[in-house]
């Protein structure tokens, strides 16, 4: 049995990140996703809303699961015997900087694999950054996220008066 982890801080998450996971859980016995916290990001979504999302986003995919994670992604893999890493990648500034953390992974647990699933064409252009800006701007972005994590996004920017 193959499983995997995809980590990431899903601020939000996108129809990039739900294609990878649904591409993902197919290629793997199971598919962990983890919400984790970057010390060094300013987060527009609370660690709660991100985890709550990614849970309603992915509750009809069998061997999905969501979890929080506030360290090293390799002890989590380690802790819960999954031996791969999935990451995504839309261009060639993407895989350079998975790249790096993918040996520095590998240097921390030589057991665990890092496998790059390119971003199929469509959600190329898919950047969390930007979405949030374009929510702030008051853009239409029904085709990039899901539908829940528009109406929480569209919710905050009303509430902070944005």
């Amino acid at each position: 049995m193959v499983k995997a982890v995809f980590p990431g801080s899903f601020d939000p998450p996108t129809n990039g990140h739900l294609n990878l996971i649904k591409r993902g859980s197919e290629l793997f016995d199971s598919l962990d996703v983890v919400v984790s916290n970057n010390l060094h990001k300013k987060y527009q979504l609370e660690t709660q809303e991100r985890f709550d999302l990614m849970k309603e986003i992915t509750e009809g995919i069998a061997n999905v699961k969501v979890s929080l994670w506030n360290s090293l992604i390799v002890d989590y893999a380690t802790n819960n015997n999954i031996s791969v890493i999935l990451r995504g990648v839309r261009d060639i500034a993407d895989f350079g900087y998975e790249f790096e953390l993918s040996m520095m992974n590998k240097q921390l647990a030589p057991h665990i694999e890092t496998v790059f699933l390119p971003t199929e064409q469509k959600y190329f252009v898919l950047r969390s950054s930007s979405i949030k800006e374009l929510v702030q701007l008051g853009a239409d972005v029904s085709s990039m996220v899901p539908s829940n994590v528009e109406a929480l996004m569209k919710k905050k920017v009303v509430l902070s008066g944005g």
